[in-house]
């Protein structure tokens, strides 16, 4: 029998009075796929920073390849052979793809930086991973999608033994999935041990070797992925059971328009869409990475510029580029990047929800934040929203789990009354029992009257939440569905319409 790559005995951490780990043992064989699963806050990612070197275990040990492991930081694990692809992305924006991919080391010639050798080196890393991109571009005219790519393609570049893989299909389109599903079977070919973490349990089901599953830091089954399907994972994820993944629909009168666009474009991006979304509907937008979903919810709401085209809320036409009028308004946005544009990480959770209703809480003659009734309000959402957390009013919100962060990015809208959700990937990277959370959240909108604007990457989300679904293509609106008409390859097939050229 081989020796493990990896392995991990009683491994324990905590922070303060809170065991985020407690007593994990697991095993990670050359060329395994090693698929870590659990609800967000079951330790899943405490326990890829302590194998990565960014936390220290507080009791237990590791081994690689037989001889003791206990790296000091990230750059002592990556020299013993542990790379880590985090959740999130460790890219600078403002430096291009070469420049990201060399600066743990820069090719010199002559003492200066040698930029040919850096640009060639880009190259055949961005092959690995089978990425068409110039290196020279910069990180910030990527998509989500290929900067997770070339985070992937700078790990690989150290020639790891053990690959860690945070989330690393939340901001991949589907084609894109697939091939990291092909880079992945390369890898078991080559002998690296990857450590994958997900969300997304029927990709984990289907091309994982063995699961390990988490609830509460502690590790509640170990076995073969042919073992496990989603409805025995669940009930050992969450500690009980979701018996529908979506939550169960309840006849709703649609209402007037509350929010029309019409005929916005931007070149290059946005082609002449127009669309209307009505009071208490769930309208989906579905579509690839590339499509032109998020910028038009962008455009929508007034953050980004477009050349034409009006967008009007309760019949009334908004300014182009001032989401202050749009909030006024009753619109509100909830970005698919919810820590870099959706939340303040150190302010509190209270001040983040309080964010767009201040004026709300600012009653006295001279203005002044009621702090105490920001507080009672948050509590309330908390409660309602069963956000796990400690205290709102001094609890920086970065302290949170992914799911619970974006439930606070959806409490901030809640508290604002707004009429018009227009919500980017809203569970992105977030767990399945957070995930019904969320959904109920949506559902419980569109019933009491808001129109919804879901944009989502994954088709069965639409389908399960939506009652109309617009597709778009290369920029422009390719086909709509009504409830009755969807069709997952239908909807696929339009998807792909403008890349092939025909619909069908």
């Amino acid at each position: 029998m081989s020796t493990p790559t990896l392995e991990l005995a009683g491994i324990e951490k905590r922070f303060g009075e809170h065991r985020a780990v407690r007593a994990v043992s697991l095993a990670c064989e050359p060329g395994e796929i090693l698929g870590l699963v659990g609800e967000n806050g079951a330790g899943k990612s405490t326990l890829l920073n302590i194998i990565g070197g960014v936390l220290r275990a507080d009791a237990g040990a590791m081994r690689l390849a037989g001889q003791s492991y206990a790296p000091s930081n990230a750059a002592s694990a990556l020299a013993a052979g542990v790379a880590f692809v985090h959740q999130e992305l460790n890219l600078f924006a403002n430096l291009s793809v070469a420049e990201n991919l060399s600066l743990s080391a820069l090719p010199t010639r002559g003492g200066l930086i040698c930029r040919r050798r850096m640009r060639e080196r880009a190259a055949e890393a961005l092959c690995a991973v089978e990425l068409n991109l110039d290196p020279t571009l910069p990180v910030a005219s990527l998509s989500p999608g290929e900067r997770q790519l070339v985070e992937i393609a700078k790990a690989l570049m150290s020639r790891p033994r053990v690959l860690l893989l945070d989330e690393p299909t939340s901001s991949l389109t589907e084609r894109e999935t697939q091939l990291l599903t092909e880079l992945m079977q390369r890898w078991k070919r080559e002998g690296i041990a990857v450590v994958y973490v997900s969300h997304q349990l029927e990709h984990v089901l289907r091309h994982c070797d063995r699961l390990v599953v988490l609830r509460d830091g502690a590790v509640q089954a170990v076995g073969a992925a042919r073992e496990f399907d989603i409805a025995r994972l669940i009930p050992l994820m969450v500690g009980r059971s979701l018996d529908h993944q979506f939550p169960p629909r309840t006849p709703r009168r649609m209402g007037p328009p509350v929010l029309e666009a019409r005929g916005l474009s931007r070149a290059g991006v946005v082609r002449n869409v127009s669309l209307q979304l009505r009071q208490g509907e769930i309208l989906g937008i579905a579509g690839l990475m590339g499509a032109g979903r998020s910028e038009l919810a962008r455009m929508i709401f007034g953050l980004d510029a477009r050349d034409a085209g009006e967008v009007f809320i309760g019949g009334q036409r908004l300014p182009p580029r001032s989401p202050r009028a749009s909030v006024a308004r009753g619109l509100a946005f909830a970005s698919e990047d919810r820590r870099h544009e959706g939340l303040l990480l150190d302010a509190t959770i209270a001040d983040n929800m309080s964010l767009a209703s201040l004026e709300r809480f600012a009653t006295s003659p001279l203005r002044r934040i009621d702090h105490q009734r920001i507080a009672a309000a948050a509590d309330e959402l908390v409660s309602r929203l069963s956000i796990s957390c400690r205290d709102v009013r001094r609890q920086a919100v970065r302290t949170l789990s992914g799911g619970n962060q974006q439930k606070v990015v959806l409490a901030r809208w809640l508290m604002r009354d707004a009429q018009v959700l227009l919500l980017d990937e809203p569970t992105r990277g977030v767990d399945v029992g957070s995930r019904q959370h969320v959904y109920e959240l949506i559902r419980q909108a569109a019933a009491r009257g808001a129109g919804v604007l879901l944009i989502s990457s994954e088709i069965e989300e639409l389908l399960g939440m939506c009652d109309r679904i617009l597709v778009l293509s290369a920029g422009a609106v390719q086909a709509e569905f009504e409830r009755e008409d969807f069709n997952r390859d239908t909807l696929m097939a339009a998807a792909f319409a403008a890349v092939r050229g025909r619909y069908s």
